[in-house]
């Protein structure tokens, strides 16, 4: 681990200036001190806020196209150190390697995206009821955009925001998870790279606020930032939107899953049940797309529990370990509290459960757990929570209406997915899942990045990343503009003749 450490840090050639003894930074592969941080200090927030809000007034004057070859560049940065930077989310977060090269992918990916986009921020030519009048519908800046990210995509949801603000003509404001500093420290350190042979981007562009909850608090409070995308619980979330909305800031939240897959007796279980084992254990179930909740037809519901099972033998057997082999496929939690929570939520259900399978933790360095198989012989209200670790409950029904009912009863809203070789109930199922995102033969999570990502209820009702997600870091205006050489005429055919 040491040479993939040094190897990793190499990313940040300034660590530095960012050492000291305010904030450990373990990671969850072995319990091993990465590094130790110093925080920001409330005045040096306010002066980077300062510093931002001067960038954007900058950088707003700078054409899109110019601003996409930016992105562009940083895309191509990323490409090179692919390898470097997956190794370091891993020894971060967690995460297996080959999810982090994935991770790292998804941002080269919306670094693609955003240089088409920056050629593409189109309004509108709206007919006028007025002769000789022309109406527009223009997109324009925004404003500094404050980003709080999460430690489980702790460089993938940073530059879904970025690159689309950045584009959009913003400046970033980028606070990352306390759990996962060094992958934003080494981010802003590949981006500061670009800027220095890039003379049209302003110093300030981007900046990362290293703190816990006081800074993210400082950030969101601020008029100065009208836009805080936030990545989170949806405890944090709504303390976040409350805040935003008390000084008529906008906020994009994206909350908690509680995500569900359904598998209808026509389902191909030969594509099921893959779909099922890396929604449920990847990323060792924190992912806010995991999936929680297997909600199974009566006629399949002991054979499809039954392979669950037999699959969730062979993980614990020999696929729970570092992430940074090859052969493993769960790693570990993100900290201990992750763990006694995961506990929590197996004894609750435990009294109604048919059976539990797993939960136990696995004796090694670092918090590791076998995933949970929990057998339910009808749905239950102790599941509403989300619990973010390999926690995964398998429900009977009857009917595909009553799927649907067990499915939207959960206050979340963000994946879901259906298993099915009927085309009726695949396109009933889209009408009727509550969730931003709806699968047909594919699993909860592994969205890409060309389709707008969020849910709704208590998921936040953000959307991030592709499709016309770039709405949000811009303001509308529409203009009315009148070209001919009589008085014009008023809207709606008033007059106002003063003589």
């Amino acid at each position: 681990m040491n040479a993939s450490l040094d190897r990793s840090l190499g990313l940040i050639p300034n660590l530095d200036q960012f050492l000291g003894s305010d904030l450990p930074v373990t990671s969850p592969v072995d319990g091993s001190v990465l590094a130790t941080l110093r925080i920001d200090t409330a005045a040096e927030i306010d002066a980077k806020i300062a510093k931002s809000q001067e960038a954007f007034h900058a950088w707003r004057e700078v054409p899109g196209p110019i601003r996409g070859e930016l992105v562009r560049r940083y895309g191509e940065k990323l490409r090179s150190v692919k390898e470097e930077l997956a190794r370091l989310v891993t020894l971060e977060c967690g995460k297996i390697l080959e999810e982090g090269r994935g991770e790292v992918q998804e941002m080269i990916d919306i670094c693609d995206f955003a240089v088409g986009l920056s050629r593409q921020l189109y309004g509108l030519t709206i007919a006028s009821e007025r002769p000789n009048h022309i109406m527009q519908e223009n997109w324009l800046p925004l404003g500094p955009v404050g980003i709080i990210s999460a430690f489980n995509f702790p460089v993938a949801v940073w530059a879904w925001n970025s690159a689309l603000g950045l584009v959009c003509g913003d400046s970033c404001l980028w606070k990352p998870s306390e759990k996962t500093p060094l992958t934003a420290l080494a981010c802003q350190a590949l981006l500061e790279d670009v800027i220095k042979d890039f003379p049209q981007a302003p110093a300030g562009l981007s900046q990362v606020i290293i703190g816990a909850l006081d800074a993210g608090k400082q950030l969101v409070d601020d008029p100065r930032v009208p836009l805080i995308s936030a990545t989170g619980s949806t405890r944090m979330g709504k303390d976040v939107g409350q805040r935003v909305a008390a000084r008529f800031g906008r906020s994009l939240l994206e909350l908690g899953g509680n995500n569900a897959m359904i598998i209808t007796p026509s389902a191909d279980l030969g594509i099921a049940i893959p779909s099922i084992l890396f929604g449920a254990v990847g990323t060792a179930g924190q992912r806010c797309t995991s999936t929680r909740r297997v909600i199974v037809h009566r006629s399949l519901f002991d054979q499809v529990y039954n392979t669950l099972a037999t699959a969730y033998g062979q993980i614990w057997e020999s696929k729970i370990g570092s992430p940074l082999e090859s052969t493993t496929l769960v790693g570990p939690l993100i900290d201990e509290a992750a763990f006694d929570l995961m506990q929590a939520a197996i004894e609750r259900i435990r009294p109604v459960a048919a059976e539990v399978l797993g939960g136990e933790r696995v004796d090694r360095p670092g918090v590791y757990v076998r995933p949970a198989l929990v057998k339910l012989s009808a749905d239950s209200r102790l599941i509403d929570n989300e619990t973010f670790a390999p926690l995964t409950y398998v429900i009977p029904y009857d009917t595909l209406e009553e799927a649907l009912a067990i499915h939207n009863a959960v206050p979340q809203g963000l994946s879901s997915a259906i298993m099915t070789t009927d085309v009726r109930e695949a396109e009933y199922f889209k009408r009727h899942s509550d969730c931003g995102i709806a699968n047909v033969n594919i699993g909860t999570s592994g969205a890409e990045i060309g389709g707008a990502f969020g849910g709704e209820k208590e998921t936040g009702g953000g959307r991030e990343s592709g499709s016309d997600s770039w709405k949000a870091y811009m303001r509308r205006q529409t203009s009315t503009t009148y070209f001919g050489y009589q008085r014009p005429a008023l809207a709606q055919g008033i007059r106002f003749d003063i003589d």
